[in-house]
């Protein structure tokens, strides 16, 4: 343990009062079927990712405990589920879109009142910048009022009769059934909500289960989604995952997994479901974005989109730089501004103003970095960076390592840390290379101010990766662009208007194009 690192933790005093941690809470509550009940079984604890100095020693800080369902429990939430969507009869499902919208719009207000103690609650959970945690909550509200314009928009163009070869008809946006939804870590109330959401939007009912990490925030939840919603439309479960979870798989009664994390967990548990064909799999997965800096880059704002999109809550984001190709000409320029500002970037607490390393949300994640750095050493690469790989507790510095081969873990893992691997080369077959044998192929970024010189990675890349980013760096955003992957990256798009695809189903109404068919259809209208 570093200990310069370690005195980074804060002793209890030295906590602002406005961000000091609640006292330990005993979250015994769940949401079936339209109630919220108590659980008197076991618990699983909840320990924050940030410590307290006692002393010589961390000690990380115990937040409280949650329910630790067992898979009775989960089968009876999944048939409430089923009960509700009654075979697309239900109460939910029977709604028009617009009346869905106007109850998830009442779902949104009443979260809204509660924003302080949400972001408060996630940044002792997930450790995340507390200015982040602001951000991503207005991000989640402002994507699910998107997708709410979406999905009215598709029912006015439902209303609209189509003709053509002597036939008239309507086409509208049906449920799927069952919906199974498990956010991530690193967003887990924008990336779990943005799943729950259109889900809910297109009539499907949901059955929730938050992160392992970022868990407890979800009981300011609870009586908001069982006063907004009819009963069994939306239930949380809690627990662990394999045992409330693979149950539901296992009895085929779920109709969409909708699901971001990694592809062996994906496939494990499309895997389970006896009915395969049937599932609608909305996949976010992994990736191992790279960033392609040429000869004639601007080495100034490539360093910047570096920094940005390598360091960003210390990497732990999908749509993050993660290997960084740079030509040997202008290797040395590079690494030299980079190397500066990732020695400025300020670590510290959450709560501080301009920190931008704070604790690994995940703890473990520390001895898995450190795993990647030294095997990087042993095959050559150095650490350019002052004090770079040093930790403590759930603090790992940014490590900027040079030069890195394909020999090394770090060059084909996805690190989803502050681990920033530079190769250099001397032909752009090179990069190319590692795109193409990635298993990964969300994104890409490329640096550069000649058209010659862009122009085939740009078009090489096109078949490997879902989006390249010229002279910027790997983002999700803005929602007017598809947010998807290739290979093992994503399945499916999960933009505002992509994503209600995803949950629903398309059907029609036909008939002759006759006064009596025409008049039939428009009295089947919604």
């Amino acid at each position: 343990m570093d200990r310069e690192l370690a005195g980074v933790f804060p002793e209890e005093s030295e906590i602002p009062a406005a961000f000091r941690p609640a006292a330990p809470t005993k979250f015994r509550d769940y949401l079936a079927d339209g109630e919220i009940r108590i659980w008197r079984g076991s618990s699983l604890p909840v320990l924050s990712p940030i410590s307290l100095r006692r002393g010589e020693r961390l000690e990380r800080v115990r937040l409280g405990s949650y329910p630790a369902l067992t898979s009775r429990e989960s089968l009876r939430i999944l048939e409430a589920a089923g009960r509700a969507f009654g075979q697309g009869r239900g109460e939910w499902p029977a709604l028009s879109i617009g009346r869905r919208a106007a109850a998830f719009e009442k779902f949104l207000g009443r979260i809204a009142a509660k924003k302080k103690e949400i972001c408060r609650t996630l940044m002792w959970e997930i450790a995340k910048p507390y200015a982040e945690l602001e951000d991503e909550f207005e991000r989640t509200v402002d994507f699910l009022g998107q997708v709410l314009d979406a999905a009215r928009a598709r029912e006015r163009a439902s209303a609209k009769l189509r003709r053509d070869k002597g036939i008239v008809g309507v086409v509208r946006d049906e449920p799927l059934g069952v919906a199974r939804c498990l956010g991530p870590y690193n967003y887990p109330l924008f990336e779990t909500m943005s799943l729950v959401g259109p889900a809910l939007i297109m009539g499907n009912t949901v059955v929730v289960k938050p992160p392992r990490f970022g868990v407890l925030f979800f009981r300011h939840f609870l009586e908001d989604l069982r006063d907004c919603f009819p009963a069994g439309a939306v239930n949380v479960v809690f627990g662990d995952g394999p045992t409330v979870v693979e149950p539901l798989m296992k009895s085929g009664r779920v109709d969409i997994l909708a699901f971001i994390g990694t592809s062996r967990t994906a496939n494990h548990l499309m895997g389970l479901h006896p009915h395969k064909n049937r599932l609608q799999a909305v996949l976010g997965l992994g990736a191992k974005n790279a960033a392609v800096i040429l000869a004639d880059a601007d080495i100034e704002v490539a360093v910047k989109e570096s920094l940005l999109g390598a360091l960003a809550f210390n990497g732990q984001r999908c749509a993050a730089l993660k290997i960084f190709f740079v030509h040997e000409r202008i290797a040395a320029d590079y690494l030299g501004a980079l190397k500066k500002g990732v020695e400025r970037i300020r670590v510290g607490m959450p709560w501080m103003k301009g920190v931008r390393t704070t604790p690994l949300a995940d703890a473990e994640r520390v001895a898995y970095l450190d795993g990647l750095v030294l095997d990087a050493r042993r095959r050559g690469a150095r650490i350019l960076n002052d004090k770079g790989g040093a930790h403590a507790g759930s603090l790992f510095r940014p490590t900027l390592l040079y030069p890195v081969n394909r020999l090394m873990r770090v060059f084909h893992e996805e690190q989803f840390g502050p681990v920033l691997p530079v190769v250099p080369f001397g032909r752009i077959e090179e990069p190319l290379d590692f795109l193409r044998c990635s298993p990964y192929g969300q994104q890409l970024s490329v640096f550069g101010r000649d058209q010659s010189g862009l122009r085939p990675i740009l078009e090489a890349a096109r078949t490997q990766v879902a989006r390249i980013n010229v002279n910027a760096k790997c983002q999700r955003g803005p929602d007017i662009f598809p947010f998807t992957g290739r290979k093992d990256s994503a399945k499916g798009d999960f933009s505002r208007a992509g994503i209600l695809d995803l949950v629903s189903a398309r059907s029609v109404i036909a008939a002759r194009e006759t006064a009596r068919g025409e008049s039939l259809i428009r009295s089947l209208k919604p």
